[in-house]
């Protein structure tokens, strides 16, 4: 049996640190998508975005969104948002993970990516259950052979080493989160987490997927 993760709500008493802090990361140039923000591009007439905080927000304490720009079409969305540490931003998907341990007010964080299509119920409960063997717990999601490393969790004590190795500029997040003996939560091969949206082809095929052609 899978264990649980820390309870809902964050317990009062605690100073804050229990439970988990979720963490949209949509502070990306998106530049394999022309430049464009693909957070909120839509999908079945809604912000990708606004479909990944409908799935990770009853997963987590708190909830907050890692941007980098468009932060007044994102404040739209009602959540606190954050942005990554100037002398450390723009290295991808670590930047992100960074700026969710830097803001977080809980020891634990999940970062999923803002053009994820479809998130499982159980995402932070599976990671959680991969992570928990570590101290302190740190784990990433996979489907097979396949990492998925913006789908982590991690404890604000991972932050001086991703710290370093962003200021090294080592910034393969998969790389480092493996290097750090990461748990692995193996979503299998068929899994929904292979549905990002990379280019204006990936949003084209899934449009025309929802809408059954």
């Amino acid at each position: 049996m899978t264990p649980s993760p820390p309870p809902l709500p964050l317990p009062g008493g605690m100073g804050g640190k229990r439970g988990i802090t979720g963490v949209i990361l949509a502070g990306g140039r998106g530049t394999r998508m022309g430049g464009v923000e693909k957070g909120l591009l839509e999908l079945n007439g809604r912000p990708l975005v606004a479909h990944l905080i409908d799935a990770l927000a009853p997963q987590v304490n708190r909830l907050l969104i890692n941007v980098n720009r468009e932060h007044e079409r994102y404040a739209a969305f009602g959540l606190p948002l954050i942005g990554d540490v100037p002398a450390l931003a723009g290295q991808g998907p670590l930047s992100g993970l960074h700026a969710a341990l830097t803001h977080a007010d809980t020891e634990l964080v999940v970062t999923a990516p803002c053009d994820l299509t479809g998130l499982p119920d159980d995402l932070v409960a599976r990671l959680w259950a991969a992570g928990m063997g570590r101290n302190p717990p740190l784990a990433m999601a996979a489907t097979g052979a396949r990492m998925h490393p913006t789908l982590c969790l991690a404890h604000v004590d991972d932050l001086v080493r991703i710290e370093e190795s962003l200021e090294l500029g080592q910034r393969a997040a998969w790389r480092l989160l493996s290097a750090m003996g990461a748990g692995i939560a193996d979503f299998g091969e068929a899994s929904i987490l292979g549905q990002n949206i990379n280019t204006p082809e990936d949003l084209a095929r899934l449009t025309m997927k929802a809408d059954g052609a």
